[in-house]
């Protein structure tokens, strides 16, 4: 059944992508290159169409049981498709992305998708108090989901990042005997390579936030879902990259006093690009940062939370001023030594 359903998800995807190519003007799904862009031409947008409708397709028509069981999990997923999907027409505001994610949240909450357990530290369990589990599950919902958003800047970055998050959850399900953590990250894995053979620089179309929304979403449930099984520490290494890009492009906008949410080019993405200025060695590079990650966290995944922690948050560090951008600029601009000796003489 699980091989027919993702042979069928991997046909109707192919035949999406065309589609939507070809009618991109028509749908206006066009993305237009801007200051933070790193195309230069018109290319179409809005792939998301394919990776999400291929899947809700495939599972309704040939795994209606199990839709049902799930079917709170399947209509949040369609909710933040549709504002990302709306976004990719007409630049949505960010408090109705907002308020979708809320209520999408409100929807796996009503399935038993939510953050409980934070791990096991000193021999005691940390367990959150219930009037915190839905608080603290949205807005970890809607950091990560944003997360993905903003690292989806280059020819198959996010898509290969997603990728990646996506296998590894699904080798948990297989390991624990997961139905949900199988087939729903099996199900977008092999959307995602379809739409790979289409986003793959030079790219032919773009996930748009119909994509990036919805793959950030679904990876969030599934963070979720596999705590019951896996250390929460580890899952923090599972899905690191967009967690660990997100801090640093905060970190830059609060040193240079601006809003955390103005957008702007200091991704990690842009900073290898302009070092390197190669995209597809920029897109390789990142992504096997996360394939070793989600290999720790696999590998860490029933190892003791607290020194888990820890390996996180070195590594994060590391990584925080490994792309500082401000790095270079500050040894062009440092004063000789024996150039201040002789401003402090004239002083005296």
């Amino acid at each position: 059944m699980l091989i027919s359903l993702l042979l069928t998800i991997f046909i109707i995807a192919i035949v999406l992508h065309i589609l939507v190519i070809r009618n991109a003007e028509f749908l206006q799904l066009m993305d237009i290159p801007n200051e933070r862009s790193a195309h230069t031409k018109i290319i179409p947008r809005g792939a998301g169409i394919a990776i999400f409708s291929s899947v809700f397709i495939a599972t309704l028509l040939l795994n209606f049981d199990y839709f049902m069981i799930y079917k709170y999990i399947y209509i949040a997923i369609l909710l933040v498709f549709l504002v990302g999907l709306l976004d990719d027409r007409t630049d949505v505001s960010p408090r109705l992305k907002f308020v979708v994610i809320l209520l999408a949240t409100i929807l796996i909450y009503q399935d038993g998708v939510f953050i409980e357990y934070l791990g096991n530290y000193f021999s005691h369990d940390l367990i959150l108090p219930w009037f915190l589990l839905f608080p603290f599950t949205f807005f970890a919902i809607a950091g990560f989901t944003n997360g993905l958003n903003l690292i989806d800047g280059l020819d198959g970055l996010a898509g290969s990042i997603s990728f990646v998050m996506l296998s590894t959850f699904f080798a948990v399900g297989m390991v624990y005997n997961d139905v949900l953590l199988i087939t729903l990250s099996s199900s977008f894995i092999v959307a995602i390579m379809a739409f790979l053979l289409f986003n793959w620089n030079p790219a032919k179309i773009f996930m748009g936030d119909s994509g990036s929304l919805t793959l950030g979403f679904v990876i969030s449930i599934l963070s979720i879902e596999s705590i019951q099984y896996i250390s929460p520490a580890a899952v923090l290494f599972i899905i690191a990259l967009p967690i660990l890009d997100t801090f640093v492009v905060m970190r830059r906008r609060i040193q240079r006093g601006q809003s955390i949410f103005k957008a702007d080019k200091n991704h990690m993405h842009h900073f290898l690009l302009n070092v390197k200025g190669d995209v597809r060695f920029t897109v390789l590079l990142l992504v096997s940062i996360q394939i070793i990650f989600s290999i720790l966290g696999f590998q860490l995944r029933e190892d003791d939370d607290f020194l888990t922690v820890i390996l996180f948050v070195l590594l994060f560090f590391v990584f925080l001023n490994l792309f500082d951008q401000r790095l270079r600029r500050r040894k062009k601009t440092r004063v000789p030594r024996t150039k201040q000796t002789d401003v402090k003489l004239e002083n005296k």
